[in-house]
């Protein structure tokens, strides 16, 4: 009988071409798959809840697969994971409904998108592979206002490519904050679905406005525009990170959120 296995993982993108598989790339889902192969004697297609871009990171990363395999799946994550790399990890590993679906089934999602504020850049810190590093002055204040402007069911074609644009460039966004912590200001962005480039893209516009470069009450102009020329620039890969994804607590049986130390999801 075949079964739905949830796979939740955590990576660090640096080394890595992406998420989805490419020929002759280094890719999460490729690794994914290889040892999965090995330890099922099966091939493995696995279903990814997004597409994170080269060095881009995540600590929730959902992926499902089917398997007519018996394997316990506390087997199966140990089993895995003795075939991973040191950037890749295995956080868990379940049955679930066969309904379940990690793109299809998602509810949302966070992002959050790190900068480190200061002169020195962040290698005594050891983030220098997580965190852009602005040494520019930045008025998180002006930040958070613009970001209010991205909450709402909008039209994000302004923070995609144009080459890479969906047949509709409308997305949900649930919450967009802005907070310091010490030297680092961090961006959370939590949707039901993004756009290639959108956070990084909505990271770089809120640091032009952070910078004093444009007003915080010129995003709801950029958006309306359509125009990817009038928001700012993408933000750099490494300081983006997948933080966890939300699914429906029945699919899953059990809390919804993928973030450990996070509240269940609502039903």
């Amino acid at each position: 009988m075949s079964r739905t296995i949830y796979l939740l993982a955590a990576y660090d993108g640096t080394e890595f071409h992406g998420w989805q598989r490419q020929p002759g790339m280094r890719t999460v889902q490729g690794v994914l798959e290889d040892a999965l192969r090995r330890v099922l004697r099966h091939d493995v297609a696995l279903v990814g809840c997004g597409r994170t871009d080269a060095g881009v990171h995540a600590a929730g990363h959902v992926s499902s697969f089917a398997t007519t395999a018996s394997i316990e799946t506390s087997k199966l994550r140990h089993a895995i994971g003795s075939r991973l790399p040191t950037d890749l990890a295995v956080l868990e590993a379940r049955e679930v409904h066969p309904d379940f679906h990690a793109t299809q089934s998602a509810v949302s999602k966070l992002y959050r998108y790190r900068i480190h504020h200061g002169q020195r850049r962040p290698v005594e810190r050891d983030r220098q592979r997580y965190a852009y590093h602005c040494w520019h002055a930045l008025d998180e204040l002006r930040m958070a206002a613009a970001a209010r402007h991205f909450v709402g069911l909008l039209d994000f074609c302004a923070m995609t490519p144009v080459q890479n644009r969906r047949e509709t460039t409308v997305r949900r966004v649930l919450r967009c904050d802005v907070a310091r912590h010490g030297d680092e200001v961090r961006i959370d962005v939590e949707g039901d679905g993004f756009l290639y480039h959108q956070v990084r893209t909505m990271a770089g516009t809120l640091i032009d406005v952070a910078r004093g470069i444009n007003h915080p009450d010129d995003v709801p102009e950029v958006l309306a525009s359509r125009d990817r020329s009038r928001a700012g620039p993408t933000a750099p890969a490494h300081g983006l990170c997948l933080r966890w994804v939300r699914y429906p607590p029945e699919l899953l049986g059990s809390p919804a959120i993928c973030e450990p130390g996070l509240p269940p999801a609502a039903g």
